[in-house]
């Protein structure tokens, strides 16, 4: 194998502006891995807020994860899905790990170095399309862990992108009276029921508030008792909080970067007892770290994907070096798009 010296790599450079650079790369170093990336998954919610320009460029790209440093300033590499073949191990490295499949939360790049202990083994049985989909995965484990559904509730989420499915699919497995989604487009209503909603509505509808209200209807608790917002709309939230009866809980899985919204919390809002709760994938619920981790939180939503066909929710799969296509389709054409990857040759 002869030696590899450059990757490429994708770089947000202004709003709705990417380019594929190349840059210089070294050879792994003592506990690193080089890899080569095979696919890598477009978050369609904060990478899109990046393109857009409306993410708080002061704002750091991620405290937990240690690829993305800086902020979210442009220029800036960002993505935090990507599955790789191992081509080359550093020293302390077990050199049977050559040839290896692996995750890593690590930006769009054609190769990348990252110590071996921020790598995770795929299962050999997991298709490499599905793996992608492990981020999404463990968000959506956090957010069932933050809402804490009860057997017989009646469940909403609003929002059906890939962590809204993937939400939707982990709440199909439990014992709920009701779970209704929400979502514009017709392509996702589908897959939410395929993936075991009663029913999906369209926010855009006329008809969909009292179709809401019907589903949700009962006489002594009337409304949701626990609504997930993750649509990435503010104006949304508003919707989730009408939605929800005394003493429920709203869960907010949304970051809305510089997007701003009023809403209503005057009349019923403010008798109703609603519980308002944030929540993000990078820290565990401060009352469930007794005995959950982020590693057991992410084991967990690895095997979640052994039974998950999650792959089914790709819509769209583009070659890297022709990734701005992907990010104007997500931008311009929502209705069209679920899960977008980019694609790579598996060659050193």
């Amino acid at each position: 194998m002869s030696e590899i010296t450059s990757r490429q790599v994708l770089v947000f450079t202004a709003a709705a502006v990417v380019e594929v650079r190349p840059e210089p790369l070294a050879r792994p170093g003592p506990g690193e891995v080089l890899v080569r990336t095979l696919l890598s998954a477009i978050s369609a919610g904060t990478e899109l807020m990046i393109y857009r320009g409306l993410a708080p460029p002061a704002m750091p790209a991620d405290a937990s994860l240690p690829s993305l440093t800086g902020t979210l300033a442009y220029p800036l590499k960002y993505g935090y899905a990507s599955v790789g073949r191992i081509l080359q191990v550093g020293s302390g490295v077990d050199p049977s790990l050559r040839d290896t499949l692996v995750f890593a939360f690590q930006p769009h790049q054609t190769h990348f170095l990252a110590p071996v202990a921020e790598t995770i083994p795929l299962p050999a049985d997991l298709p490499l399309e599905r793996a992608v989909f492990l981020p999404s995965a463990e968000t959506a484990v956090n957010l069932v862990h933050d809402g804490r559904p009860l057997a017989g509730e009646k469940v909403v989420v609003f929002g059906q992108g890939v962590v809204g499915l993937l939400t939707t699919a982990l709440l199909a497995a439990m014992p709920l009276a009701a779970l209704v989604t929400l979502d514009r487009h017709a392509r996702r209503r589908q897959a939410s029921v395929a993936l075991g909603a009663h029913v999906s509505f369209d926010p855009d509808d006329a008809e969909t508030p009292d179709r809401l209200g019907r589903a949700l209807a009962d006489p002594a608790h009337p409304g949701a008792d626990l609504a997930f917002e993750v649509s990435g709309d503010p104006a949304v939230l508003d919707q989730a909080l009408r939605a929800t009866g005394f003493d429920g809980r709203v869960i907010i899985g949304s970051w809305y970067g510089e997007k701003r919204t009023s809403l209503d919390l005057g009349g019923a809002f403010h008798r109703s007892r609603i519980k308002v709760i944030s929540s993000q994938v990078s820290t565990i619920a401060p009352e469930l770290r007794g005995r959950w981790t982020q590693a057991r939180r992410l084991a967990y939503a690895l095997s979640l994907l052994q039974e998950i066909e999650a792959e089914g929710l790709i819509s769209h799969r583009v070659p890297f070096e022709e990734a701005g296509s992907a990010y104007r389709l997500l931008a311009e054409h929502p209705e069209q798009a679920m899960q977008v990857v980019l694609t790579y040759p598996d060659s050193a």
